[in-house]
């Protein structure tokens, strides 16, 4: 919002898209509430240069001059947690259930169902839901369309699922790290490149069937990945699942077959080829975050960049010192770090504008400096009776 009213003051206009019209399902019929998601515009009428779904709109034009239409795919994760006795959020989980866990261990599994059953009645397409690794963690997934739809619906998902699990008298968080020693929510993201009908990923005659343009795009994503860290893992508490251990990536690198890099090339090829990245999370702003992968995508194809060889083995079983020989970088490993490299990512300044870019560094950096004065309960736990 800074990034909306800070200049002059200014009256803005919503300009809302027809398409995006839809019934909340669980209000009364009788008193119905519809919605619908807005491009923000100047009092003149051009886009304001600060609306994230401005941004992604403009960088999807380039693509387009380029010949391509650009679809993603979402698997947002969250967990569920109890209220307590005030009614206020706990990190006390409703199940003990794990991956893929069922009935009656998965606790959750009616609020997941009613969750489904309205992001559907929505005209969200929901491809599979089930319970994920954590205690009181699930996941649903939403089917690739074309990007701009895709990130309306993933803020949306985000609305619906908070809403539905309140009338289940349960918390829903995005919060990627919320509990220590479980694993944390991510969003991994589907993405693909289209020539009209035709997959631009796709290209049966070459090696594993991926085109030079998919190879192109892997390399600029890992070129890139440190420069957009800070808007696809936006938050301090982002960084608390970006670490060994917990099957979230932290390696930059690529491969077929390989889970624990950051990009992995599904089995499927023809119309479903494309390239999961594994990094973001659910508290990623979803306009920005496709912006931005778009644009380092774009810009390996622009410079018909090459990846480097893949990587399939366990890189978290690497040394150092292997990982350094087969050039593999780490993505940044606090929020502090992720601003250095944002700040000097041109590609990524250019995807969001100069407004964003400005506005998101300056608001990050506040939060940075304030989180890194606090004094944590960690601290006192660790250091107040020793010293």
């Amino acid at each position: 919002i800074e990034g909306f009213v800070r200049r002059e003051e200014s009256d803005m206009c919503l300009y809302p898209d027809p398409a995006t019209f839809t019934i909340f399902p669980w209000k009364p019929k009788d008193r119905s509430t519809a919605r619908l998601i807005c491009d923000i515009h100047n009092p003149d009428g051009t886009p304001f240069a600060g609306c994230p779904r401005n941004a992604l709109k403009r960088i999807l034009t380039e693509a387009a001059e380029l010949g391509f239409g650009f679809k993603v795919g979402a698997e947002p994760e969250f967990f569920l947690f109890r209220l307590d006795e005030a009614g206020k959020p706990s990190t006390i989980t409703h199940d003990q259930a794990g991956y893929f866990d069922l009935s009656p261990l998965d606790q959750g599994e009616e609020a997941r169902r009613d969750m489904v059953l309205n992001l559907r009645e929505m005209g969200i397409p929901i491809s599979s839901s089930h319970h994920e690794v954590a205690v009181g963690q699930h996941e649903i997934d939403i089917h690739y369309t074309e990007a701009i739809t895709t990130a309306d619906n993933i803020a949306t998902y985000r609305f619906v699922v908070r809403t539905v699990a309140k009338s289940h008298g349960l918390h829903a968080t995005f919060m990627p790290k919320p509990i220590f020693g479980y694993n944390g929510s991510g969003m991994h993201l589907h993405q693909s490149l289209f020539q009209g009908t035709q997959n631009a990923f796709w290209d049966p005659d070459e090696k594993s069937e991926l085109s030079r343009v998919a190879l192109s795009y892997v390399a600029g994503i890992l070129l890139h990945a440190r420069g957009f860290a800070a808007i696809t893992n936006p938050l301090i508490n982002s960084y608390k699942r970006l670490v060994p251990g917990y099957e979230a990536p932290i390696y930059i690198a690529w491969s077929e077959r390989n889970r624990s890099p950051l990009v992995r090339i599904p089995a499927k090829r023809g119309a479903e080829t494309r390239l999961e990245l594994r990094s973001p999370d659910p508290a990623a702003n979803p306009y920005l975050a496709l912006a931005v992968t778009l644009k380092a995508g774009l810009d390996g194809i622009r410079r018909k960049l090459a990846p480097p060889p893949q990587v399939d083995w366990d890189i978290s079983r690497m040394s150092a010192k292997d990982r350094a020989e087969h050039g593999i970088e780490q993505l940044p490993r606090s929020l502090g770090e992720a601003m250095d490299a944002f700040a000097k990512d041109q590609v990524v300044r250019e995807a969001l504008g100069e407004h964003i870019f400005r506005h998101f560094l300056e608001a990050k950096q506040i939060e940075w400096e304030v989180y890194r004065k606090q004094v944590h309960p960690w601290e006192v736990q660790q250091y107040l009776n020793i010293y």
